[in-house]
């Protein structure tokens, strides 16, 4: 049976210098150009309609593209209920509101009503009259996610506690808005986002 969700926001940004460090032990701090940070172009307060093209939200921007964007991580979709789980162990973030956060993870859309348990790989998500996206792939965050965080370890929570989200490309183009209807259609459903990402982190377990 099909689920439903809807957008509260959608997202965009470009790109940007960011200071990160590469890995745990790396003492010293790199710069590099990194699309990661993104804000709302689109929310329930301004529900202005934005275009979704076959390589993503028109204006949204990736650095390196043998890593990010492309057909199949054209629209990445986060679950806003998860941004309870970041105001929890990020104590920067325990101050801003919900609305404030959007995009704080560099997702695109910001839904609710669905999660990585939810929802299959080559599912479909229906959004509004026009755009359809098929979901590929679940997130696998990088330094540059714990800097955009200010958390060293924030991309090991969110793959341990399979909050990653999800990547789609974009079957059918068109606009799309804030508050628009998000209806999931089931695929060959072999595997949900929240297992595809536990085969990444956890194989010992599946």
């Amino acid at each position: 049976m099909a689920s439903e969700s809807r957008i509260l926001a959608i997202c965009a940004g470009v790109t940007r210098p960011l200071f990160v460090r590469e890995s745990h032990d790396d003492q010293h701090l790199h710069q590099t150009l990194s699309g990661i940070a993104k804000t709302p172009i689109s929310t329930l307060q301004d529900p202005r309609a934005v275009m979704c093209k076959h390589l993503g939200i028109d204006g949204d921007e990736q650095a390196d593209l043998t890593v990010h964007g492309g057909p199949d991580k054209a629209v990445y979709c986060y679950p806003a209920g998860h941004y309870a789980f970041w105001t929890r162990k990020i104590p920067a973030l325990a101050q801003r509101s919900l609305e404030e956060l959007f995009g704080q993870v560099g997702e695109n859309l910001t839904i609710d009503g669905v999660d990585e348990t939810q929802i299959w790989i080559e599912d479909d998500m229906a959004i509004g009259e026009e755009v359809i996206l098929k979901i590929c792939k679940p997130r696998e965050p990088c330094f540059k996610f714990n800097a955009r965080m200010g958390d060293r370890h924030a991309s090991k929570l969110m793959m341990q506690h399979d909050i990653c989200g999800w990547y789609c490309a974009v079957v059918r183009e068109g606009t799309i808005k804030a508050g628009d209807r998000v209806v999931v259609r089931p695929g060959p459903r072999y595997i949900t986002v929240a297992r595809a990402n536990q085969r990444l982190t956890r194989p010992d377990l599946l």
